[in-house]
């Protein structure tokens, strides 16, 4: 375990934002993790848990408590047969990407589409990380946290975790103005097999030149779906500002039926009957996705637009609001403000943040 104090956050995050810590540590076993935990909720302070910081918004000022830092270690193959499929549980602390490259070495298919993400493996559950037609609800077994509540551990089976779209039970709770439940580890349930799960994107399945839906090497896979996200910025790449980022900035909408007959006619409205109507897809519920991106570029802000200063959408991706060197927190939630009210002006739909703010608001 390691302990200073003042540490500046900007550093630890991917959008380079976010003042000083009054205390960081780092706790690099599981037992750390929990015994920081429970000294700062004794104390009745502020706690806040970092992971690989590819989520987070921290405002200039930082943070005035414990900020802890995520770093237990341990990928531990349970079981590995043809009719269980492949068990595996992968410390909290562990990057993510690296685990998913492992899995497409090894034979282990179900997070392939996963591939070039940002971060580490016990954040994915929080946010019900997904790309490309995959998202981790697919393939977790179960995820063990420390409750701060009730101050102990639990764990919770797939179908306890409230998955949704970017959500689930531990974005969703909440304790001391923080999580209520640390993620310790997961547990991923995982098919051996060279080939990937059905392609479920269409420029992936173009990349790859086969029809959505066929099935390919998982290295194939892997390959396809970092080109896709290089195109978009969205690799890390420290000489790269398109990168400095959270990713995608705003989620989908899902809006009802009939919330998108009148963004559909808002969008003939402004563009002309013959254009062609905002992208939809059905969910699992009554409602209608749809893109984020498009009612971004079509609400005016296209590809690097950037009011005055250092904050700006990504060349790459509208999608992605960028640092470009020496930007503020305060610049990167000005431009989101000024995105999302013109989208709301523009259609009429609403769009919520996918990162999390610390310190401020949207």
């Amino acid at each position: 375990m390691r302990e200073a104090a003042g540490v500046e956050l900007a550093p630890l995050t991917t959008m380079h934002v976010g003042g000083p810590a009054a205390r960081l540590v780092v706790a690099e076993t599981t037992d750390e993790i929990v015994d920081i935990v429970r000294e700062v909720d004794d104390a009745d302070e502020p706690l806040l848990v970092l992971s690989g910081g590819s989520n987070l918004v921290i405002a200039d000022d930082g943070f005035p408590g414990t900020v802890l830092r995520i770093a237990n270690s341990g990928i531990e193959v349970e079981s590995d047969d043809a009719c269980g499929g492949v068990h595996v549980r992968v410390a909290a602390g562990e990057e993510w990407d690296d685990f998913v490259a492992r899995c497409c070495d090894e034979g282990w298919s179900g997070v392939e589409a996963l591939s070039g993400i940002p971060g580490l493996a016990g954040a994915t559950p929080v946010q019900n990380v997904g790309a490309y037609g995959q998202e981790v609800a697919q393939t977790i077994a179960s995820v063990r946290t420390w409750d701060r509540q009730e101050q102990r551990v639990r764990t919770f089976a797939n179908a306890d975790c409230e998955f949704a779209y970017r959500h689930s039970l531990f974005k969703g709770s909440s304790y001391r103005g923080g999580g209520r439940y640390v993620v310790l580890d997961v547990l991923f349930a995982l098919r051996p097999t060279e080939l990937s799960q059905p392609v479920a994107y269409a420029a992936l399945a173009q990349g790859l030149g086969v029809e959505i839906g066929e099935r390919v090497p998982l290295g194939d896979a892997r390959d396809a779906v970092l080109q896709q996200r290089r195109k978009r910025g969205m690799v890390l790449a420290p000489e790269d500002h398109d990168t400095w980022s959270c990713g995608s900035f705003f989620t989908n909408p899902i809006i009802s039926a009939g919330a998108y007959d009148d963004l559909a006619a808002a969008a003939a409205e402004r563009f002309g009957a013959d254009a062609p109507a905002p992208p939809q897809w059905p969910t699992d519920g009554t409602g209608v996705k749809t893109s984020a991106a498009w009612l971004i570029q079509h609400a005016g802000f296209d590809k690097g637009y950037a009011m005055p200063g250092p904050a700006a959408l990504s060349t790459k991706h509208p999608l992605a609001i960028t640092n470009r060197g020496d930007a503020t927190a305060a610049d990167v939630a000005e431009l989101a403000r000024e995105v999302r009210d013109g989208v709301r002006d523009a259609f009429g739909v609403t769009l919520v943040n996918e990162p999390i703010f610390v310190g401020h608001e949207l």
